[in-house]
């Protein structure tokens, strides 16, 4: 009995606490002391209450604008919303940071974490990579501008994360028309990954697919496209063995290859 008497105290004294702690923070929110209400903000942040911290800078915002202390209400805000999660919301605001005080002691680190925050919404490859490109765009700038930042080997590290991403997109993007059978689209697909992505890991297995890609395109023409599309089909086998000689896909290639000349009528060292 003497057990539950002090089992209910403890919690009775804990809701106690709790329901004064609300209500001192409610009358924070109603203040119109803006001084208190920025030193609770920031007590409120370092203590890691991000969205009361949040809800009390947002007040604050329009409040300074035009004060000196303008930027670190900017700055505090961005930070209790990325403390959040809300990686658009803080991005957004870091990137407001920068435009409206572009010479604050903060505009370093916000110029990281504009990039920062839109490297975390980075969606799986298989998906959209624009904000993937824009982490990139941003992170880049940050490098440009602040070459001799403690964080240019972080933000390195995160571009190359990304663009491996980028590149496995496009690089899935164009095996879906090549194992969908849509040679056209594939050609295409295939061909601009090459180009944007010249040094991927992925080459070999792109120029492959490209060359059969083609190689079946022509052979499935009508007879007004087919020898366009055969002549495609024998330099692209050319540009294939020349880079990759022993590659795995050399005994098809050589079929590709065999069946492409017999149908152009071609010999080695003569002009199509």
């Amino acid at each position: 009995m003497l057990m539950k008497m002090r089992n209910f105290t403890a919690s009775a004294v804990v809701l106690i606490l709790l329901f004064s702690s609300c209500s001192d923070y409610t009358k924070i929110v109603k203040s119109t002391d803006y001084e208190f209400k920025y030193k609770k903000a920031i007590e409120y942040y370092e203590g890691g209450e991000f969205v009361r911290s949040a809800t009390l800078l947002k007040d604050l915002i329009n409040i300074v604008r035009g004060t000196s202390r303008a930027d670190k209400v900017y700055y505090y805000y961005a930070k209790s919303e990325f403390g959040i999660k809300d990686n658009m919301m803080a991005g957004h605001y870091f990137k407001s940071l920068i435009k409206e005080f572009p010479r604050s002691e903060f505009a370093e680190e916000s110029q990281f974490m504009v990039g920062y925050c839109f490297y975390l919404d980075s969606p799986g490859p298989r998906l959209d990579q624009e904000v993937s490109q824009n982490a990139i765009d941003a992170l880049q700038l940050f490098i440009n501008l602040y070459p001799k930042s403690t964080r240019i080997d972080e933000a390195n590290r995160l571009i190359i994360e990304l663009r491996d991403k980028l590149v496995y997109k496009s690089y899935l993007s164009g095996k879906l028309y090549f194992d969908m059978s849509i040679y056209k689209a594939a050609v295409v697909a295939l061909s601009s990954s090459l180009k944007d992505f010249p040094d991927t890991k992925y080459r070999e297995e792109l120029m492959y697919m490209l060359l059969k890609s083609r190689y079946l395109l022509a052979i499935k023409s009508v007879e007004e496209k087919k020898r366009e599309r055969l002549s495609s089909t024998l330099d692209e086998y050319f540009t294939f063995v020349d880079e990759f000689p022993e590659s795995k896909h050399r005994k098809e290639a050589e079929r590709y290859y065999g069946t492409t000349a017999k149908l152009l009528n071609y010999k080695p060292g003569s002009n199509l």
